[in-house]
């Protein structure tokens, strides 16, 4: 496309085709859950679990609603790109269309970094049940208590197996997913009966750091010291992997049940993206000579079932 035919209707056009083509992160919608908003602020409530069948004595006994749940406010975000107006005119090499490609690959990553400072926050903020959405002592109903932040001890191997709490060996990365797994297979509902009893996809999610131990741990059938690799042999199970860079972690990953139907987090959107333009034309640029191109949206994100979810601290 030359400069000649550049104008505001071309750059939406490039924008949302971008847009299109570049869906983010492929790791969201295996652990958050997509919910269109229709007001300021919306309301979920964690209800419990559905009763189990029981033997039919006495009639019916009906399970009511909890009132245990979470507001999440919806929040306006928006990103501008200032253009001058003979910038597009002199752009023979498109330099203007890479930058508003640019914008929509950085709004097609927003999902992701919202996600990524909850799960960081995931230790100090609270989730449904008041507690922390990684913490030691979950409890509701008859589940007895439960902890979803685990401290895991990798000198326990033997030395020519293991590494060091942020530069671990593919075996220790064996022996922590496999124990964040046991953690997520054995959390109680609040009859306390079992929460995932059908789980047999997880996420596994590392800060870059830990990335290639990580990716042996889960693919290789054999490990580095020569290790029969437990988890690739694991019968009707899928582990899949997913770095994120965004992660602050340096001596932590989390494991997410991927195949629930409810998501440990949650996304909610009021307005999708939408795109401005104050271009050719217009009283700006009669007075700046520059062109404005701007992206906005209202969403944010919250967190959903703790249950599916497990925090991991190498000690």
């Amino acid at each position: 496309m030359g400069a000649e035919v550049l104008s505001s209707r071309a750059i939406i056009g490039e924008f949302f085709a971008r847009l299109d083509q570049n869906p983010g992160s492929k790791w969201l919608d295996n652990i958050s859950m997509y919910f269109n908003s229709t007001q300021p602020t919306e309301e979920y409530k964690w209800l419990g679990q559905v009763p189990m069948m029981r033997q039919w004595v006495g009639g019916r006994e009906p399970k009511g609603l909890s009132d245990a749940g979470i507001k999440i406010p919806n929040l306006e975000f928006e990103a501008t790109l200032e253009i001058l107006s003979r910038e597009m005119k002199r752009d023979k090499s498109e330099q203007t269309l890479v930058r508003v490609r640019e914008l929509a690959d950085r709004t097609n990553a927003h999902w992701a970094k919202l996600l990524s400072t909850l799960m960081i926050a995931g230790e100090s903020a609270v989730c449904y049940d008041g507690q922390y959405f990684f913490d030691t002592d979950h409890a509701e109903g008859s589940s007895g208590s439960q902890s979803n932040d685990l401290s895991i001890t990798i000198s326990g191997l033997p030395c020519s197996l293991h590494g060091t709490t942020t530069a671990p060996s593919p075996e220790d990365m064996e022996l922590s997913i496999l124990q964040t797994i046991q953690a997520i297979l054995g959390f109680k509902d609040d009859q306390g009966e079992p929460m995932n009893e059908g789980a047999s996809e997880f996420l596994v999610m590392v800060p870059v750091s830990f990335y290639a131990a990580a990716a042996a741990a889960v693919s290789n059938p054999i490990l580095t010291s020569g290790k029969t690799n437990t988890i690739v042999s694991i019968p009707d199970f899928r582990i899949n992997l997913a770095v994120n860079p965004r992660l602050t972690w340096t001596t932590k990953f989390a494991t997410f049940r991927a195949d629930g139907n409810v998501k440990p987090f949650i996304r909610q959107e009021e307005e999708g993206v939408i795109f401005k333009a104050i271009a050719e034309g217009s009283e700006y640029e009669f007075i700046n000579n520059k062109h404005l191109y701007g992206v906005n949206t209202s969403r944010n994100v919250g967190y959903g079932y703790w249950q599916h979810a497990c925090l991991a601290t190498l000690a």
